[in-house]
């Protein structure tokens, strides 16, 4: 009885420090693939959109895009 206890405090504690070690390296692959928003992809974007973009146009939306992080 006391064996089982033990050994399920064991396995919790296992799988919660590989459940966080597995979601830290997929999150990091994640953000390589698809790194956040910076300035040149706001420029990008609002040319795209036809459209020049002042240095303070970009700013603004950079600002607002990390207000709702």
């Amino acid at each position: 009885m006391v064996e089982t206890i033990i050994w399920s405090i064991i396995s919790l504690i296992v799988g919660i420090v590989l459940g966080f070690l597995i979601a830290r390296i997929v999150t990091k692959k994640t953000l390589e693939k698809n790194p956040p928003i910076n300035e040149k992809m706001i420029e990008a974007m609002m040319s795209s959109m036809g459209r020049k973009p002042s240095q303070k146009q970009v700013k603004q939306v950079m600002a607002q895009m990390n207000r709702f992080k």
